[in-house]
């Protein structure tokens, strides 16, 4: 069939680009390499309605292709055959658009001995990482940052993937991710990411093509793919960041035949299910999973490296690493962020003592006051603006939830419809990174002892498929954590028998529901009626409770037995400014936390009451609560010597809620965060110090070292 006359300009242009290339190019070197990879594969559907055209430029194409990803460079024999192509194609072009026959080249592809050994070269996966440091450390940089991001995406659209096989966006999306990791890696010369990758994108594109259809098996077989990369990645990071060198193989082969033997098999489109299944509702491995699993491990995912921060949308997709568009993204040294937030610190107190010294110097309303207003203005957006810069989405830690949700359910052989909201919630960097570990370890109970096997759900009229539920959202100064399931919830009475058995609960105590669920945190305590790989020793949830502790936050429980349970964990925004409510002793002054404040009174003198050999109570609305003397715990003067005299503080942590006597309440106000050093570190009842707007300096105090120490 004729080639339209309308496509004629295009393929001269072409061919006149593809000859210059020919020229510049040189034996052993890449130079030319990509560029005639893809000019003529626009060659190839230029010449799609002419066989004898399109059949030699497919064949060179195919040779130029199996170099790249080998990731060598040109060889003598490829080149001149290359070159051969370039001369022959103008010729039988002319002919072409004259109706006349084409001779087929001498020579149009290199020797079968050739293409076969680059085949074997680019099936040498599991090799060492050759990072060439001194000369790429800047262009790693750059690959490191964005293929987090692919990683990221790979991951996400993997899992939606699994809720609709179908979707066409989330295999795009996948596509495109595998398909720039492969081009960066290539041109950095990382040889297993390069190859994995490719495997993948092959997978990927028959997958886009229609000729095959994913399911579980093959989900699961790219995950791994992915998980390796990500493993590789984090070599790359430790290399970047360290100066350390990969010194360990991470194996790739077996990933590579698995993907190959899924591609050349498309038998397992017919074990998928008509519908799409729920996210990780697999009961057992597939048959095909079966057949294209290897014993050799895959690393787990790696974690996001610390020294970068991620502040926009990642760069554009591009077969070569680039530093991303300064107006869309910027990637900047975590470190220079915590440097910029102590210098805003230094600048709200600095200003905080203008105010005060414009006060007591200068008359009302004068120009001082004025400016120092303005300023005052000025500062607070800029405080707002280097907080949000420290602000990142908790998204990537509800998608490694999801991941592992998916990854246990077919371990316990449950069916689980995982589903999140509230994903692009922002908090501090900080706090995202210290509250993976709690989810972790609360989405392994959820599943283990919240949801029933499917059986056990039918047999109770309930659907066979569980939900999980994961969601974030803003609440005042807080950031609010939810993990809801629809299981079988949790029966206090047991958990209070098992408790007096283990002698954590006098047999005659008489404990609140609140207080029940709150003996699941202490240490060693577990409802499990046997140990599993999971769970069931005890440890876990006491780590949650403390690791969130750690974050200035606090965890509740509710739960109805045969509807389910849901875990509601409290955390700051940030933690470098805390909202403190801030109190007089004597001449000291402290801050007490905000959100561990529930009310202040002045008591009268028959609210208070002494419990032989267990101190001061005071009654509040019925119900007794201990009384601590702050100036007593901290060895200081005070001006209130009984409590009728000063404010008592009503506060409450973990559940437990005391009183604290202090002298006054000077006001409430936000405050910069500074460490006390070594020498103070861990000092009970104290969280860390603040410089108030006098210049003075105020303790802050934690409820809960300060109760436990009382």
């Amino acid at each position: 069939m004729p080639i339209p006359s309308d496509h004629f300009t295009a393929i001269e242009e072409t061919l006149n680009r593809l000859a210059t290339e020919c020229v510049l190019a040189q034996p052993g070197r890449d130079e030319g390499l990509v560029p005639a990879y893809s000019l003529l594969g626009e060659l190839r559907e230029q010449f799609s309605l002419e066989s004898q055209l399109r059949d030699p430029v497919s064949a060179m194409h195919a040779s130029l292709e199996k170099l790249l990803d080998s990731a060598h460079p040109f060889d003598a024999e490829t080149l001149g055959a290359l070159r051969t192509l370039v001369e022959w194609l103008p010729g039988a072009f002319e002919a072409a658009k004259a109706g006349r026959p084409v001779e087929l080249p001498k020579v149009a592809a290199p020797a079968a001995a050739t293409v076969a050994a680059v085949e074997e070269k680019a099936g040498a996966g599991d090799v060492l990482l050759d990072l060439h440091l001194d000369e790429n450390r800047e262009l790693l940089t750059e690959f490191l940052g964005e293929a987090i991001d692919h990683l990221q995406q790979i991951e996400a659209a993997l899992l939606a993937l699994d809720h609709e096989p179908e979707n066409p966006e989330a295999l795009n999306s996948i596509f495109r991710s595998f398909h720039t990791i492969k081009g960066n890696a290539g041109f950095l010369g990382l040889v297993p990411m390069h190859t994995l990758a490719h495997e993948v994108e092959s997978l990927l594109d028959l997958a886009r093509n229609h000729k095959l259809r994913l399911n579980a098996a093959i989900i699961t077989e790219i995950l791994k793919s992915r998980d390796a990369l990500s493993a590789l990645t984090q070599q790359v990071a430790v290399a970047v960041e360290q100066g350390k060198l990969p010194d360990r193989v991470i194996p790739v082969g077996h990933l590579i035949r698995a993907v190959r033997l899924l591609a050349a098999n498309p038998n397992p489109i017919r074990a998928v299910p008509s519908e799409p299944e729920p996210t990780a509702a697999v009961t057992a491995p597939a048959a095909e999973a079966v057949a294209v699993a290897e014993a050799a491990p895959v690393a787990p995912a790696a974690p996001a490296p610390k020294a970068v921060a991620e502040l926009a949308a990642p760069a554009a997709d591009t077969g070569k690493p680039k530093v991303a568009s300064g107006n869309q993204t910027v990637r900047v040294n975590t470190e220079k962020l915590d440097s910029l937030m102590d210098v805003v610190g230094e600048l709200v107190i600095v200003q905080s003592q203008l105010i005060e010294s414009s006060r007591s110097s200068t008359e009302a309303n004068s120009l001082l006051q004025r400016n120092v207003s303005q300023l005052s203005r000025i500062t607070k957006e800029l405080q707002h603006t280097a907080m949000s810069l420290r602000m990142i989405p908790i998204k990537p830690t509800f998608q490694k939830m999801e991941r592992l949700a998916r990854d246990l359910a077919r371990d316990f052989g449950k069916k689980v419809n995982f589903v999140t909201s509230g994903e692009d919630t922002e908090l501090d960097r900080t706090v995202v990174e210290e509250i993976g570990d709690p989810l972790v370890h609360m989405v392994r109970n959820a599943l283990d002892h919240g949801l029933e096997a499917p059986a056990d759900r039918a047999a109770r009229g309930k659907a066979e498929t569980g939900t999980l539920h994961l969601t974030a959202y803003h609440q005042g100064s807080n950031i609010v954590i939810e993990l809801r399931d629809d299981g079988r919830g949790i029966d206090p009475d047991k958990i209070l028998a098992k408790a007096r058995r283990q002698n954590l609960v006098p047999e005659n105590a008489t404990l609140s529901r609140e207080e029940i669920f709150g003996l699941l945190f202490l240490p060693g305590f577990s409802t499990a009626e046997k140990v599993t790989a999971v769970s069931g020793r005890g440890v876990g949830m006491d780590v949650v409770k403390r690791n969130i502790e750690k974050l200035r936050g606090t965890i509740e429980i509710a739960s109805e037995i045969g509807q389910g349970s849901t875990f509601k964990i409290k955390l700051p925004l940030t933690m470098a400014i805390i909202d403190g409510l801030v109190v007089r002793v004597g001449a000291d002054r402290f801050i007490l936390p905000s959100t561990s404040v529930q009310m202040a009174l002045r008591p009268t003198r028959e609210n208070i009451s002494t419990v032989h050999g267990d101190g001061e109570v005071i009654d509040i609305r019925g119900r007794l609560l201990p009384l601590h003397r702050l100036h007593r715990r901290f060895g200081i003067s005070a001006q209130a010597n009984q409590p009728w005299e000063g404010i008592v503080v009503i506060v409450e942590h973990s559940g437990r809620i005391s009183a604290l006597l202090v002298d006054e309440m000077v006001s409430k106000q936000e405050v910069v965060i500074k460490n006390l050093g070594a020498f103070l570190q861990n000092l009970p009842g104290v969280a860390g110090g603040a410089i108030l707007g006098d210049g003075s300096i105020a303790l802050i105090r934690d409820p809960g070292t300060l109760l436990q120490a009382a």
